[in-house]
C-alpha cells in the first residue's frame, strides 16, 4: 500500500489585475510571484501576507509573458508594444527596456545560468540577447507564422518553440540550426515546455490536446485528450512525474506522467485559465485567469508519490512536507526502454514498466485522517480517469536537478553556508548588471540630448550668419 496524499488546497488569491491574467511565475525563494497581464502591468506579488504588492507600470500594451531570473533578482517582462523589459523587483521598480522585435513578443525565457533570453514573437522570428546590455546575439528565422512560445532546454543546449504554423520546432543553440520540426495537424500549439530531464517536451495545443514528445526519437510518447477547451499553458514538476495544465474549459488538470493518467481537475477560476506555474520545488503551483485573479495552491504531493509511481487510493487532510531530495525515488530506465501504446490499448493493461526501485524513506507507513471535503476548496479528484478519458502512454523518467543539487550539497559536494553566500554574489552582480544598464542608457540618452542641442547650435550659426551677409548685401 502506497503512503496517502492529500488534495492539492487553494491557499491564497490575489486581486490586482485590471484584465486577463496572462502570465505567472515564481522567484526562486518561494517569496514573490510575478504575473503580467493584459492591462499592461507587470504585478509582484509578496508571499508574506503583510505586505503589499507592487504593480510596475510601464508597457503600453499587453503583457504576454514574465519570468523570473534564476537567481530571482531580475524579472523579464514580453509585451505586444514590441518590447522587452528587465525591473528590479522591489518598491523602486527600476527597469531597462529595449525594443525586441518589429511585432507583439508572446514570450520571454531565461537561460539556466541567467546571462541570455530567448524571446518568441510575431515578426516570425526567436531572437536570443544577453541580460547584460541587452545586446542581441543571433535570431532563428524557419517558423512561417506567429511565434508562441520559445524555451531554453535545462542544460542551455537547445531551443524548443511552437507556432501558429501548426509546427513545434527544436534548435541547436550553437549551431543555429533546426535540428527536428514536430507537426501538429489538428490546431497549433500555445505553450511548449522541456521536461526537467531534458528528453522530453511537453505541448499545450489549441485542439484541446496535451502531448508529450521525445526529443531523440521524436515520437510522442503520451496524448491527453482531457481538456473540453483550448490548453493555454502547461508546467511540469521539478522532479518530473507530473504536468500541470491550464485551459480555457475554466479547469486546472494534474497528469501522472509515470502512469500516465489524469489525477486531478481543480476548479477555481471563473472563465478560461490562461497561465499556470509550478514554484521551482513543486510543493506550490499559481494559476492566473481571465476572471483577473492569480490563485496560489499547495500541492501536497508527498514525497513518496513523487516516486512510488503514482499509486494512491488515500486521502487525508494532513499536508506532510516532502521528505529530503535524497530520498527520491528515480526510475531506473531509459525512456526508450519503455513499450509505445497506442491510443486504442485498453487503458487497464498493465504497461511495460520496470521495477521501482525505491530509496529508503525518512517518513514510512501509510498516513490516516478524516476525509473533510471543506478543506480542499474547489478541488475534484477524479481516480478513474485512466478507464474515461484516451491517453497514450509511456513512463517518463524522473529527474531533479534541483533535488541532485541540494543532496550533493547535503552530502559535503558545496557547504550551505558557501551556497547562500555565492546566491547572494550572483543576486548582487545581477543587480549590479541592471544598474550599469540604465546607466548607460541614461548616458546614451545625455549624448543624444548634447547632439541635439550641438546641431541646433550650428543650425542658429549658420541662420545668423546667413542673416548678415544679407544685411551687408543690403546696405
Amino acid at each position: 500500500m502506497s503512503s496517502a496524499m492529500s488534495d492539492p488546497t487553494l491557499e491564497r488569491h490575489f486581486k490586482g489585475h485590471r484584465d486577463t491574467v496572462t502570465s505567472v511565475d515564481f522567484s526562486c525563494s518561494m517569496k514573490q510571484i510575478a504575473t503580467g497581464s493584459m492591462d499592461s502591468c507587470v504585478m509582484i506579488w509578496n508571499m508574506k501576507p503583510q505586505m503589499r504588492a507592487y504593480r510596475f507600470d510601464g508597457h503600453k500594451d499587453a503583457v504576454t509573458s514574465v519570468q523570473f531570473s534564476p537567481s530571482g533578482h531580475l524579472v523579464a517582462s514580453a509585451s505586444r508594444d514590441k518590447t522587452i523589459r528587465l525591473w528590479v523587483p522591489n518598491r523602486k521598480a527600476d527597469s531597462t527596456v529595449f525594443r525586441a522585435h518589429t511585432a507583439t513578443v508572446r514570450s520571454v525565457n531565461f537561460s539556466g545560468d541567467g546571462q541570455t533570453l530567448v524571446t518568441a514573437s510575431d515578426d516570425k522570428t526567436i531572437k536570443v540577447w544577453t541580460v547584460h546590455r541587452q545586446k542581441f546575439l543571433f535570431s532563428l528565422n524557419q517558423h512561417i507564422n506567429w511565434i508562441r512560445c520559445a524555451k531554453f532546454s535545462p542544460d542551455d543546449r537547445m531551443i524548443v518553440s511552437s507556432s501558429d504554423d501548426k509546427t513545434i520546432k527544436l534548435w541547436d543553440k550553437n549551431s543555429r540550426e533546426c535540428i527536428h520540426s514536430f507537426y501538429e495537424h489538428a490546431g497549433y500549439a500555445n505553450h511548449v515546455d522541456f521536461h526537467p530531464s531534458g528528453t522530453c517536451i511537453a505541448a499545450a495545443s489549441t485542439d484541446n490536446s496535451v502531448k508529450v514528445w521525445d526529443i531523440r526519437s521524436h515520437k510522442m510518447l503520451q496524448h491527453y485528450q482531457v481538456h473540453s477547451g483550448v490548453v493555454n499553458s502547461l508546467s511540469f514538476h521539478s522532479a518530473g512525474n507530473f504536468l500541470i495544465t491550464a485551459s480555457s474549459d475554466s479547469t486546472l488538470k494534474i497528469l501522472d506522467l509515470v502512469e500516465g493518467k489524469l489525477l486531478y481537475t481543480l476548479h477555481g477560476h471563473q472563465g478560461p485559465v490562461t497561465s499556470v506555474a509550478f514554484s521551482r520545488t513543486g510543493e506550490y503551483f499559481a494559476s492566473g485567469g481571465s476572471d483577473e485573479q492569480v490563485m496560489v495552491w499547495k500541492s501536497n504531493f508527498d514525497g513518496s508519490d513523487c516516486g512510488d509511481g503514482g499509486v494512491r487510493k488515500h486521502k487525508t487532510t494532513s499536508s506532510v512536507p516532502a521528505p529530503p531530495p535524497s530520498s527520491t525515488t528515480h526510475l531506473p530506465f531509459d525512456i526508450h526502454q519503455s513499450v509505445l501504446r497506442s491510443q486504442t490499448s485498453d487503458p487497464s493493461e498493465d504497461f511495460n514498466r520496470h521495477d521501482f526501485q525505491t530509496a529508503a524513506r525518512s517518513q514510512g507507513g501509510s498516513r490516516g485522517g478524516s476525509h473533510k471535503r471543506a478543506t480542499q476548496p474547489h478541488t475534484y479528484r477524479n481516480p478513474n480517469s485512466s478507464s474515461t478519458h484516451q491517453t497514450q502512454t509511456q513512463s517518463i523518467p524522473q529527474h531533479s536537478s534541483h533535488a541532485q543539487a541540494q543532496s550533493r550539497a547535503s552530502d559535503g559536494g558545496v557547504p550551505p553556508g558557501l551556497a547562500s553566500t555565492l546566491e547572494h554574489i550572483i543576486g548582487q552582480l545581477d543587480i549590479l548588471t541592471q544598474t550599469v544598464s540604465i546607466l548607460e542608457q541614461r548616458l546614451t540618452l545625455t549624448e543624444d540630448k548634447l547632439k541635439e542641442c550641438l546641431e541646433n547650435q550650428m543650425e542658429i550659426g549658420l541662420h545668423l550668419q546667413r542673416r548678415e551677409r544679407g544685411e551687408q548685401q543690403e546696405v
